[in-house]
């Protein structure tokens, strides 16, 4: 069973210190949430996580993967200049899932040296947490439904299941953009509630992915999220594993929905 860590966490810039400043100790849980799975990446010998990363450069019909030897992070965009951090891609495993993946699945390589976001930053915070990995990143398809995301999900499972080394997945993605006044979205009512629902059929895992699926597509829109595609793909690698989920955080402060959500495999 080398699928050994799933986990769906934020990636809001204001987790770096350096970045969030004076507003880095209003998300205090979401940090320890981090922590906690940093912890469990080491107590798992996790070798290499696998992001899925809203904010790689995608395409609309296709699933890209990031094939690149070494990634590097690099956060200017946001202020900060870190020590240059260098990330050693998995070219191996990346292969075997191109080759598994495909013809079943449309998919576009890329050899990306620098992260976005969506991967730079959990990718960042992990390694300050002395979490030694390799990197592999994959972008859903732009314009596919959230069950053509689960169905990816699934066979991807059936890729890495078998494999012999230690992997984690890591779905990358924000909540409701639109919580509260201040919200970068703007408010909508229906982004706690959005928000709600999905915690809530989380905490059920036998039933998640169906629930999910079946979300309003009107309360989609007017949440105005990022992250539900990696879920969905993250929930299609999950499916038949027993597992047991917890919620590790859930900030709004900033008027966007973070989730930091575990998903412990028996």
């Amino acid at each position: 069973m080398p699928l050994t860590n799933a986990t769906l966490l934020p990636h809001s810039p204001l987790l770096i210190p350096e970045i969030g400043r004076a507003n880095h100790h209003f998300l205090a849980k979401t940090t320890a949430a981090y922590e906690t799975v940093g912890k469990n990446l080491k107590d798992a010998l996790v070798e290499t996580i696998i992001i899925i990363s809203p904010h790689s450069p995608s395409q609309t019909e296709s699933f890209t993967i990031n094939v690149s030897p070494e990634m590097e992070i690099n956060l200017q965009d946001f202020g900060f200049i870190p020590a240059k951090t260098l990330i050693t891609g998995d070219a191996l495993l990346a292969d075997q899932i191109k080759n598994g993946l495909r013809p079943e699945y449309n998919l576009a390589l890329m050899s990306e040296s620098l992260l976005d976001h969506g991967a730079a930053i959990p990718a960042y915070l992990l390694k300050n947490l002395a979490v030694n990995f390799k990197l592999i990143v994959i972008s859903p398809a732009e314009n596919l439904n959230l069950d053509e995301q689960y169905k990816f999900g699934q066979k991807l499972q059936t890729i890495i299941r078998d494999n012999e080394k230690n992997i984690a997945v890591i779905a990358s993605g924000d909540l409701s953009h639109r919580l509260k006044k201040k919200s970068p979205g703007g408010y909508s009512p229906k982004g706690a509630k959005f928000d709600n629902k999905v915690i809530e059929y989380l905490s059920e895992p036998l039933s998640a992915a169906k629930n999910i699926l079946n979300l309003d597509q009107n309360l989609i829109t007017a949440a105005g999220e990022c992250g539900l595609k990696p879920l969905l793909v993250l929930l299609g690698l999950l499916d038949g594993y027993p597992i047991q989920s917890e919620v590790l955080a859930y900030q709004t402060d900033f008027g966007i929905g973070y989730l930091s959500f575990n998903f412990k495999i028996s």
